[in-house]
């Protein structure tokens, strides 16, 4: 899938959004959790318009609470969650699941089930007593297939593709469903590097040609620079430090946040680059020198 060139952010046209305007989803001082200790303290936090924002962090920094508080598959403690101006915990499931589609960690297809029968239960928000499979549903399938190069294998069962297929499968799932927000929780890893670039390649073309706000969680702190819009770096339930990746992406924050030694260079394309020293932990290496 190649790179395509960036052009201005437009607001989406699918059949999902009304009126052809762009989504907005935020939060306002969310403190969100499973347990009886929130995991989420205090986001404030908005999926941008037409651009891709990486949520990045330690392990068990609240990235993946924080994605699904936005999808309201966790209701907030305190705060809100608003889309379109709306409080989301106020609207039906399916009128979320029509404006914003939610791909979590590791999903699993039932055995036998098609890649064209995985991207079609992405229509499944648009259907209703009154209203069954239309010409429409069959176009948005189409058009996914053909957005994620899976046309070709489209009645492959899915426990037959290679990882990298599988995922594209599921992604293209979440287009089929036509919102103008995705929101996507580590959709690459354990992947090969070809296949991560060819994802991420795919959604930042997609946040730019159409206008959707895509909300992803990476691990991968290049990965994240190289092809993110927005980076919104968490520590300990909160977003730490926010904006575009040569803001964030630095040595003080990586020490702070990471607690990681490390060069950061500047890409041929302008993004930042982490290099990470040899001794590994920035903790570790200032208690050396100071020695």
């Amino acid at each position: 899938m190649p790179a395509a060139a960036i052009s201005p952010p437009r607001p989406f046209e699918g059949k999902a959004l009304s009126r052809g305007q762009s989504m907005l989803l935020l939060c306002r001082d969310v403190v969100s959790g499973y347990g009886p200790d929130p995991v989420v303290r205090g986001v404030d936090f908005a999926a941008r318009p037409g651009q891709v924002t990486a949520l990045i962090g330690p392990n068990g920094c609240g990235k993946s609470t924080l994605l699904r508080t936005l999808a309201r598959v966790i209701a907030p403690r305190a705060g809100r969650v608003l889309l379109n101006g709306q409080d989301i915990g106020s609207l039906s499931t399916r009128a979320v699941a029509r404006q914003v589609a939610l791909l979590p960690q590791g999903p699993v297809a039932p055995e036998g089930l098609t890649v064209r029968e995985l991207v079609a239960q992405g229509r499944f928000p648009h259907q209703t007593l009154l209203r069954q499979w239309s010409a429409q549903d069959s176009d948005a399938v189409a058009r996914a297939l053909e957005q994620t190069d899976l046309a070709d294998l489209a009645d492959r069962p899915v426990d037959s593709l290679s990882g990298g297929q599988r995922q594209r499968a599921w992604i293209a799932m979440v287009l089929a469903q036509e919102t103008g927000i995705l929101l996507l929780d580590e959709p690459t890893t354990f992947l090969d590097l070809k296949v991560q670039v060819d994802i991420l390649s795919l959604l930042a073309r997609i946040a730019r040609d159409e206008g959707r706000s895509i909300v992803v969680v990476l691990h991968e702190i290049n990965m994240a620079a190289a092809f993110a819009d927005n980076i919104a770096m968490m520590a300990a339930g909160r977003i730490l430090a926010e904006g575009p990746p040569g803001a964030v992406v630095t040595r003080a924050n990586l020490a702070r946040v990471f607690d990681l030694e490390a060069e950061v260079l500047s890409a041929p394309g302008g993004y930042p680059v982490c290099i990470p020293a040899r001794s590994g932990m920035a903790g570790h290496s200032l208690r050396a020198a100071a020695e």
